[in-house]
């Protein structure tokens, strides 16, 4: 077992899970498809997801400082209450019930923003005072993939489904942020973080603390920025490819492979040595996995690029998980984890926007050679300047 009070650990991922099964099938799935029900165009659905997304973004450290300051779990509850206002409030106009106002709507939106901001660096934070200290890289990395099955159900499993029955759909899109609001019940009675013995700390000390965290910012935009770049792009690129969702299944069944491998047999590694281990290497291959698909015909060289993607990633992403959760100040977790993915927020959204010029300029050359660019200068930032492994001392985990 990955973490201690197993029985926690799974309502919180579940927790997760759910709310971003919901979150995408609201914002990607429903509105889309029903914009003309709700009266609204694409100017106006964009507004609502920008401002939606912006406040998530942004309130993810000062909501990280308040989960772990006065408590995590009340904040869960708002987090899923408010977005249960929104879906009921769009519900009627989906149902037929006219359009909303929607200048309550965009309100709602960005007050779910606010509120969801706390959702990931609480669990996060969770995952990292409850992981076993001999399995840290591994249980963070698998947080963090918790995001995986909820974007497939949202979109994967809601869009199909609302496509052939719309009433079907609304009413299993409130099901799942019925289900994560009782789940944030269950686990109302969350506490912040535990604070280390020392509780007033002098500035040279909270510099000192930060400093690690303050290294890790620059390459956290990094890092979000390549795979940022082909958001957009996914369709263009398969146009290009001659290639349709099913064919690029065989490869991208390549990729999930080495992916889950390498997530775990790099985990152990980070784990029983020094996470940079496992970083360094993944950056490594993630820039040579571009650089190949930045070759003339991309097309014949998937079958390797996609598996030396997935290895890239599996070991990045446990490299990465295991020198945050090192660096992190010890009764500021949350704090940091919220700072930290506010950063990498703002790398997901400049991606789309480089990516779209160097496809624009430069076709998929472009777009893939400046990818592998940023990961070779990620790789070079993290030899010459990110911290080197820290030893924290085992803690006490909290409890209900």
């Amino acid at each position: 077992m990955l973490w201690n009070q197993p029985t926690l650990m799974l309502r919180l991922l579940t927790l997760l899970v759910v709310s971003e099964a919901a979150h995408f099938g609201f914002f990607v799935t429903a509105l889309p498809l029903r914009a003309d029900t709700l009266g609204l165009n694409a100017a106006l659905i964009g507004t609502l997801m920008g401002g939606h997304y912006l406040a998530d973004a942004l309130s993810k450290g000062p909501m990280g400082y308040l989960a772990g300051r006065y408590g995590a779990g009340w904040l869960l509850l708002l987090a899923s209450v408010s977005g249960l206002m929104v879906m009921l409030l769009a519900q009627g106009s989906l149902l037929g019930g006219g359009a909303p106002p929607y200048l309550a709507l965009l309100g709602l939106a960005g007050l779910w923003g606010v509120m969801y901001g706390s959702l990931w660096p609480i669990v996060m934070g969770y995952s990292q005072t409850l992981a076993r200290p001999e399995r840290l890289s591994r249980a963070l990395a698998l947080t963090s993939l918790a995001v995986v099955p909820g974007l497939a159900l949202g979109v994967g499993v809601l869009g199909p489904l609302m496509q052939r029955s719309e009433d079907l759909g609304i009413n299993v899109l409130l099901g799942l942020q019925g289900s994560a609001t009782l789940l944030a019940l269950s686990v109302v009675g969350l506490r912040g973080t535990p604070q280390p013995p020392q509780t007033r700390a002098s500035l040279s000390e909270l510099l000192r603390q930060w400093r690690g965290v303050g290294l890790l910012l620059p390459a956290a935009l990094a890092q979000t920025l390549a795979p940022g770049l082909l958001v957009t792009l996914l369709f263009p690129l398969l146009e290009l490819l001659g290639l349709s969702m099913l064919e690029l299944a065989f490869p991208a069944l390549g990729l999930l492979i080495g992916l889950g491998l390498t997530l775990w047999l790099a985990g152990r590694m980070a784990d029983r040595t020094c996470p940079r281990r496992a970083l360094l290497p993944g950056l490594l291959l993630l820039a040579l996995s571009y650089g190949v698909l930045a070759l003339p015909h991309p097309e014949t060289r998937l079958w390797a690029a996609l598996p030396l993607l997935g290895v890239g990633y599996g070991a990045f992403l446990t490299g990465w998980n295991g020198l945050v959760g090192q660096v992190l100040p010890q009764g500021q977790r949350m704090t940091g984890w919220g700072t930290i993915m506010t950063v990498e927020a703002l790398g997901y959204a400049i991606g789309p926007i480089l990516g779209g010029l160097m496809w624009t300029a430069y076709g998929h050359t472009g777009v893939f050679a400046t990818g592998a660019a940023v990961f070779v200068i990620t790789l070079a930032y993290y030899l010459l300047t990110a911290p080197s492994q820290a030893t924290q001392p085992r803690h006490k985990a909290p409890s209900l």
